[in-house]
């Protein structure tokens, strides 16, 4: 038993250090990379998009299930976030073709989900793939087709900014 909590440590430990450039310089990074990067990859941070609010919530989430953020940490981290990965003005939105899609996501998101989180996360495809698997893991009822419809819608919707909108 211990030797599998030292081999978890020190997965841990080297995922921080791995990640550890990845995560810009500034009041709070140490804090981000103590606490988050023991568990997250970096890229999972740097592709969400969320409000003060949205990063508010995402914390006090993180704390319930279990993540050791003291009170003073968690203010300079909830600063550091907000100020590194905050909602950033979208290109003019063109309609998104899967319908399929956007009803699914109707059906099996918002049940759970506000709206808002959604949109403001901003993932790579590869992102809204491990999300939706996750989801179905923890319940979320559906079909490979709506599994794939919803992907697909996610991945054209809610995409980096840095990334150009298809033609």
């Amino acid at each position: 038993m211990a030797l599998v909590f030292a081999i978890a440590m020190q997965v841990a430990i080297a995922r921080a250090a791995q990640g550890a450039s990845d995560l810009p310089i500034g009041i709070g990074a140490e804090v981000a990379r103590n606490t988050c990067l023991s568990c997250h990859e970096a890229d999972l941070i740097r592709q969400q998009r969320l409000t003060r609010a949205g990063w508010d919530r995402e914390l006090d989430k993180m704390i319930r299930w279990g993540a050791n953020v003291a009170p003073a940490e968690r203010a300079v981290l909830l600063e550091y976030l907000t100020a590194n990965w905050n909602p950033t003005p979208l290109n003019a939105a063109r309609p998104v073709a899967s319908e399929r899609g956007a009803a699914v996501f109707t059906r099996a998101c918002l049940v759970c989900h506000q709206a808002d989180i959604i949109a403001q996360q901003r993932l790579e495809r590869a992102g809204w793939v491990r999300e939706v698997e996750k989801m179905v893991r923890w319940g979320a009822t559906l079909t490979d087709l709506e599994r794939d419809s919803l992907i697909d819608y996610l991945a054209g919707r809610f995409r980096p900014t840095s990334q150009p909108l298809p033609r």
